[in-house]
């Protein structure tokens, strides 16, 4: 497995090793002890899978708050998106930063989102399927997010006329929400 740090402490893109030939591939999604051999300690306990049927659906920014706060690990299982985690722990160099990595079914990457960030993504074609890792359990009373088109991030998202749910468009501003200290 081949890890790459991004600009944004503790966010990383992993390269699993994939084995083709004429019928196709096979490799390892998950394996705690490669991990664990690149210092990464995680233990998931749930797996999350959504299915986007048009292209510019753009889910997020999400994230939980303590005592539920989450890692993630974020993979596209068909299709493509770009992927987004954004640092929202208030006393940070990096602060309200972001870094965005496309994944898809093809290139395998997947990306780690820590606690401390939130996490969003925008589907460049039809009927895009991502699953992720989490190492804490869904609680509703812990779920926050924030605005998806945030002036003060500037996320440059790649569609022009995003599709998005009700909860995605009321998400307060960076300044206003509730994030790590």
């Amino acid at each position: 497995m081949n890890v790459i740090k991004t600009d944004l402490d503790g966010v990383l893109i992993l390269e699993p090793k994939v084995f083709g030939d004429q019928r196709g591939f096979f490799t390892e999604t998950y394996n705690k002890r490669t991990l664990e051999e690149h210092g990464i300690h995680i233990d998931f306990i749930q797996d999350n899978h959504s299915l986007s049927s048009t292209p510019g659906t753009i889910r997020g920014l999400h994230y939980q708050v303590a005592p539920a706060a989450q890692t993630k690990l974020v993979r596209c299982t068909s299709g493509a998106i770009y992927d987004v985690a954004v640092d929202i722990r208030r006393n940070s160099d990096t602060f309200g930063q972001w870094v965005g990595v496309i994944l898809t079914a093809d290139n395998h990457r997947q990306l780690l989102i820590p606690k401390g960030f939130a996490h969003g993504f925008c589907t460049l074609v039809p009927n895009t399927e991502v699953m992720y890792k989490v190492d804490e359990y869904y609680n509703p009373e812990c779920d926050r997010g924030i605005l998806w088109n945030e002036p003060d991030i500037g996320i440059p998202w790649p569609s022009s006329q995003p599709v998005l749910s009700a909860k995605d468009e009321e998400h307060p501003r960076l300044l206003d929400a509730q994030v790590f200290e």
